[in-house]
């Protein structure tokens, strides 16, 4: 099983009944209903309601959009925070209880000499369930004078182990125009689809595997336009927020601090996209990205304390390419529904292919550790280093694969919200010749609801409920020399609030 971005749950050994499960989602629907309001830091600003920004909190809608664009301003007198009362302070805390129940099918448990079973492995079943608890969040943003905003996000893990996910100041309205803006820092790229405004908090089902693929044994992490990455970023958009465009020069360390990984080495990420009104059917989005850089593979060593060679952070050289490039949609069917397409072709150099790249791990702080991560390798030393002189097996080519992700929502009102996400992430080329053709192939299916019962300018609260089943190819090879899927579901329900 592959997750790539660790939920922040634990998991418990406890079972609990389908029926004790279908009872706490039926309680949580019928539960208290008042009026919905505004997201607390901002509404408090400026004393809009929800609805305003949020097709459902905290996703954006397409006024929603237009106000991040515009540095967080509604572009009137209101802005600047000279202002406020002096007692404003754009602050907002989030975290999420939970009950959830995880299940693995298909997960390979091998026995080894001495113990009571026989030597052998086989297939089962794994599951466990109980009460959790997310990270923290601490939202913070806003204008420091007009046209300069900010924002800072300090976040935790459930055990309270901070880091930064995301730091950043923005210029905003240059000269007078709105197609003149910069910011710099820790931020989200311009994905017209936000991960970090998501409304999904399974652990495979939280994050877009089209942001995040990597083949099977690949060792480029860097090009995961779902983290969040360092670097300068210019944006533009029309007045009316229809036309944007933006490019970022970022440096390729997927968002990690102190230059842990390559000495020299960037990418850049570029979009468009582009509205169109189509009356009573609303503000339909189409646009364009591509995500493309090099990274180190090659990295200097030293051997201290018999650990045998450890790589140098911030010494990573022999930097080789990669790219994402694909399209996007928002496309709005009326009052309720609407549907969110993003569609992905992703191409690795063949060094990263057979595992070169991904040499340093780190301690979930962006701080690196002397351990050494490569997907072929393991956590431990000694691990794929580039060389001078190394080549690689013959025939080792370019991974290339498609990805696909449809969002699909239901606004039934301004309080409840239905959802469900389709994706697909099929290898088109692997690395080594001879590899099963769908090795690493996934597929990705979430449904879930979401049900505001209120929402004023000092708190947000929801009930929400999710399923999410996903399958991925790294299972062993069937009569066809296909890689068989390992099956992970999630069931789980809870509160999320903000403060």
């Amino acid at each position: 099983m592959r997750m790539w971005a660790q939920s922040h749950l634990c998991q418990k050994p406890q079972r609990v009944s389908s029926v004790l499960a279908a009872a706490f989602a039926l309680i949580l629907l019928i539960l208290s209903s008042h009026s919905a309001s505004a997201l607390p830091a901002f509404a408090r600003k400026y004393g809009l309601r929800c609805s305003a920004c949020h097709e459902s909190w905290p996703a954006l809608n397409n006024f929603g959009l237009k106000f991040r664009d515009n540095g967080y301003q509604l572009m009137n007198e209101r802005d600047s925070p000279i202002w406020q009362n002096p007692g404003y302070w754009p602050v907002t805390f989030r975290i999420t209880p939970i009950w959830h129940r995880l299940s693995s099918l298909n997960q390979v448990d091998t026995y080894t000499p001495g113990n009571l079973a026989p030597t052998g492995s086989v297939t089962q079943r794994i599951s466990s369930s109980g009460f959790d608890l997310s990270g923290l969040d601490f939202h913070t943003g806003g204008t420091l004078e007009k046209n300069i905003s900010f924002y800072v996000l300090p976040s935790s893990d459930p055990t309270g182990a901070f880091h930064f996910e995301s730091v950043n100041a923005r210029i905003d309205n240059i000269a007078g125009s709105p197609w003149l803006n910069i910011r710099l820092g820790r931020f989200e790229l311009n994905n017209l689809l936000s991960e970090k405004r998501t409304l999904w908090l399974t652990g495979n089902g939280g994050i877009y595997q089209t942001y995040h693929f990597i083949p099977v044994g690949d060792g480029n992490i860097f090009g995961q336009m779902g983290d969040n990455q360092f670097g300068l970023e210019y944006m533009g958009h029309s007045v009316d927020d229809k036309t944007r465009v933006s490019a970022a020069l970022l440096s390729s360390n997927d968002g990690n601090v102190n230059l842990i990984t390559g000495a020299n080495s960037y990418s850049g990420f570029f979009t468009f996209d582009q509205g169109f009104d189509t009356g009573k059917l609303g503000v339909q989005r189409v646009g364009a990205y591509a995500f493309v850089g090099e990274a180190a593979t090659y990295y200097l060593t030293n051997s201290s304390g018999g650990t045998g060679a450890v790589p140098i952070p911030g010494s990573g050289i022999g930097n080789k390419g990669f790219s994402r490039v694909g399209f996007y949609g928002q496309f709005y069917l009326g009052p309720h529904f609407d549907l969110n397409v993003v569609t992905q072709h992703g191409e690795d150099n063949a060094y990263f292919g057979q595992g070169y790249g991904d040499a340093i791990a780190t301690d979930g702080n962006g701080g690196a550790t002397a351990t050494c991560s490569n997907p072929a390798n393991g956590p431990t030393c000694p691990f794929l280093n580039n060389t001078p002189g190394t080549t690689l097996p013959t025939g080792s080519r370019s991974p290339t694969w498609n990805g696909y992700t449809f969002e699909a929502r239901y606004v039934y009102s301004p309080q409840l919200i239905f959802k469900a996400v389709y994706e697909a992430e099929r290898m088109s080329q692997q690395a080594t010749p001879g590899t099963a053709s769908n090795l690493g192939n996934i597929n990705n299916y979430s449904i879930g609801y979401r049900y505001n019962p209120f929402m004023t300018s000092r708190a947000g609260f929801a009930y929400f409920g999710e399923f999410n089943l996903f399958q991925d190819a790294v299972g062993p090879l069937n009569s066809s020399n296909k890689a068989t899927y390992q099956n992970t579901s999630e069931l789980l329900f809870g509160i999320d609030f903000d403060f």
